[in-house]
């Protein structure tokens, strides 16, 4: 891409504001040498990576690079094994920090499965997390070692602060018995050694060695002979100090050294990731959105905004080229839009070829161009002694000795700054050229010619800037399909400007240029017309989609009352089953206390519990729509498990179908004549006992009925069992006392060791349908009887 356009589109302060996202040296290096790309592998996918990383942005915010400075120096002397200031590895513990903490961030996903882009880079990532602690254990600052970076330093340092107090201490009590040699009884440091400072005329009552002078030279800074051995003890003690920091940076670069590869990997992936976060950060604050790339040349720009502008000011605009038509001539008044229209399209080219996302809506499209060429703006030049069109007229010449049918050509005002008759008639010849090399071309005129051409050429389509004469104003739409208007006159007259004059310019024009300048305003009323026509198109259908809203909230409260009258008719229908029940269960428990029943007594009760059902088969057939059963007579053998849709029941099949499809159920101990239609068949017999499903085989299932109910003793004797054997009888005689709806069971299981007992209660705890038990009370067995209850 020729640099020359980066700067006429204004792609540069794109760059500079990528550039101030960017947090890392390298980040902000890789931002400001960002470039427009050509090959669709490329351009896709740094797209994706800037679309993916504003979608972590949005889920997980963003990521910090700060710490990853620039090292690049520092691994080349670690590779060339030179040892490293601690400057430079504090810079490298922070690579590292950095790097384990951008890779924690790249962990963070809401499903496992999710995966995007930027997976590779962060799984790259290598935190090196022990050099960077030991590092930081070693070094407190860029001056400062610690003093448990090793041993031997802590040791050193240890007599360097013996050595210096007891040298304080002697200059203290030198100090304390000043006799007037001292200038002030302070103690000073001079070349690194501790002094006294003594009053010139009495240095020769000193006994030391003279370190340093006062400028007024009324003060000499002596370092008592008293102290001279401490003070060189000192010395050598820092001498040594400095060896063994030597050796500590030693080390830790060693240490560096043996992760150069990762190091430089962790800088390269850290900066990369900053480069692609302020991407993403750059399209969140414009607004931008992800354009879709073909190879067929083919713009079509959704609402876009000049980023350079500001987003809550600067008008929307639509434009599309290089599908229908390959040129598109923009006409208009002047400061109508038209430059920022054709800025636009340019920017936009560059900024999607070089991965970035435009400000857009989504699903914009973009072509691919090899080069874009731009004539925008006074090239005018004094010292080449150009006048405007010749500026113009230079650039036109390069741009058509390089242009090709992968390039992309921007005209502002095309061969303007010359007789008009000329330059229009030069314009269209370079349109005509362009044209036959199926170059994507975009111009903006004044010329009423170039208009003609754009309504005479197929290939070729007209554009303007819509400019609001009532305001004297441009609105900044750009409108494709119908050519400018220059409204000279009525602009003139709106400022005031005599009629007679105005008049007078008209008859100026020739018939042809008046009756092309009213075709325009025709074709302008028309557009007018449309689109409010099309807004009253757009409030109907308003209208029926709030009438259509207001109908399915009506429909939505029938089918809530609908729903609210079979709640309650259902309700109504278990209350009944539930007297149905309550009456048969107190008939077996009348039946299991006194041990024997009357079978006249019996019928009374089914009777009046085949009442209850009929009365509640009645009211459902009435509220709610019957299921209907697809269940053959065929498929039925006695003892097949069914579900019975009425009654909402499982049981067996007692009889087989009569001709009339009629046959008898066991559900429980009830016994029901039902029809074939209201009954569904089980894979197995599942049948309801007191509400609960039990599973049995068919071979057994029509032997579970009253028979079982009456016959069940309320006590069971486990004396003498085995623990084992009493648990099975037990569980087993638990079942048929639930099965027969026994309240509650006496187990006699005797006092004996207790292990029986403890057995018993402990397996009682377990089971779902035992409510309660308790030892006997007196005159019931004592400890030898538990009393369970069932739920």
């Amino acid at each position: 891409m020729n640099e020359k356009v980066l700067y006429t589109l204004e792609f540069n302060k794109i760059i500079e504001k990528l550039t101030e996202k960017c947090v890392t040296p390298l980040g902000r290096e890789e931002a400001a040498h960002l470039l427009p790309s050509d090959t669709l592998y490329e351009i896709e996918r740094n797209q994706c990576e800037t679309a993916d990383a504003l979608t972590r942005i949005f889920r997980f915010g963003g990521i910090s690079c700060s710490g990853a400075r620039d090292i690049r120096a520092s691994l080349l002397r670690l590779k060339v094994q030179a040892n490293l200031g601690m400057p430079e590895l504090l810079n490298i513990a922070s690579v590292c920090k950095t790097a384990a903490r951008v890779k924690a961030f790249g962990g963070k996903k809401e499903n496992e499965d999710d995966t995007d882009s930027l997976e590779d880079s962060f799984r790259a990532l290598e935190p090196l997390q022990a050099l960077s602690r030991e590092i930081e254990r070693c070094i407190i600052s860029e001056e400062d070692m610690a003093d448990d970076a090793s041993s031997t330093l802590r040791s050193i340092r240890r007599k360097i602060k013996t050595a210096a107090e007891k040298v304080r201490s002697e200059l203290n009590s030198l100090v304390n018995s000043n006799t007037g040699y001292l200038r002030d009884n302070v103690i000073t440091m001079r070349n690194g050694r501790y002094c006294v400072p003594v009053k010139s005329e009495y240095r020769s009552q000193v006994p030391g060695m003279m370190h340093d002078e006062s400028g007024s030279g009324s003060t000499v800074f002596i370092e008592p002979m008293s102290v001279v051995k401490l003070n060189n003890e000192i010395r050598q003690l820092e001498i040594d100090e400095q060896k063994e920091i030597e050796v500590i940076l030693a080390n830790l670069s060693t240490l560096a050294a043996d992760h150069t590869a990762a190091l430089e990997t962790d800088l390269m992936v850290l900066s990369h990731l900053d480069f692609v976060f302020a991407k993403a950060q750059l399209a969140r604050e414009m607004d931008a959105s992800r354009p879709n790339f073909n190879d067929r040349k083919y713009i079509n720009i959704k609402k876009g905004r000049h980023p350079l502008l500001d987003r809550h000011k600067v008008v929307p605009i639509d434009i599309y080229l290089g599908d229908a038509f390959h040129q598109l001539i923009v006409t208009g008044p002047n400061t109508g839009g038209k430059t920022v229209s054709l800025k636009t399209v340019g920017l936009f080219q560059l900024m999607g070829q070089a991965g970035l996302h435009i400000p857009a809506f989504q699903e914009s499209s973009l072509g691919i161009f090899r080069e874009i060429y731009a004539d925008i703006g006074d090239e005018q030049s004094i010292e080449q002694s150009l006048s405007t069109f010749s500026s113009h007229m230079k650039n036109i010449i390069r741009i058509l000795e390089e242009a090709d049918t992968d390039s992309l050509v921007l005209f502002d005002e095309l061969c303007a700054g010359t007789d008009p008759q000329e330059g229009a008639a030069l314009a269209i010849a370079i349109l005509n050229f362009l044209k036959r090399m199926e170059v994507r071309t975009m111009a903006t005129t004044h010329y009423s010619e170039l208009k003609i051409f754009a309504l005479s050429n197929p290939g070729v389509e007209n554009a303007s800037c819509e400019f609001d004469v009532a305001t004297l104003s441009p609105t900044y739409r750009l409108l494709i399909g119908i050519p400018g208007k220059s409204n000279a006159f009525a602009i003139s007259k709106k400022l005031g400007l005599p009629g007679f004059i105005i008049d007078e310019a008209r008859e100026q024009l020739d018939d042809e240029s008046e009756h092309f300048e009213d075709v325009i305003k025709s074709l302008n009323d028309s557009r007018h017309r449309m689109e409010k026509e099309q807004m009253r198109i757009n409030e109907l259908k308003a209208e029926a989609r709030d009438l259509k809203s207001t109908l399915a909230k009506q429909e939505a409260r029938i089918e809530e009352q609908k729903a609210k009258i079979l709640q309650d008719a259902r309700a109504e229908a278990r209350k009944m089953l539930q007297e149905a029940k309550d009456q048969v269960d107190e008939t077996i428990r009348m039946m299991n206390k006194t041990g024997q029943y009357d079978v006249r007594e019996l019928e009374k009760t089914r009777a009046k519990t085949r009442e209850l059902l009929d009365k509640n088969s009645a009211g459902r057939k009435e509220d709610v729509p019957r299921q209907r059963s697809s269940t053959q007579a065929k498929d039925l053998h006695i003892g097949d498990g069914v579900h019975v849709l009425s009654m909402n029941l499982n049981g067996t099949v007692s009889t087989l179908p009569d001709a009339k499809g009629n046959l008898f159920v066991q559900m429980g101990i009830l016994r029901s004549q039902v029809h074939i239609s209201d009954i569904t068949k089980l894979n197995e017999a599942t049948i309801s006992y007191g509400g609960k499903s039990v599973r049995t085989e068919k071979s057994g299932g029509a032997s579970i009925g009253m028979s079982k109910a009456a016959t069940i003793s309320a006590e069971i004797n486990l004396i003498g069992k085995t623990v084992d054997e009493a648990i099975y009888a037990l569980e087993k005689y638990l079942d048929d006392a639930y099965l027969a709806h026994l309240s509650q069971v006496r187990i006699v299981h005797g006092k004996g060791s207790g292990a029986l007992r403890s057995a018993v209660q402990n397996r009682l705890r377990k089971l779902p349908y035992i409510a309660e038990f308790h030892n006997g009370e007196y005159g019931e067995g004592d400890a030898g009887v538990t009393i369970a209850h069932f739920k």
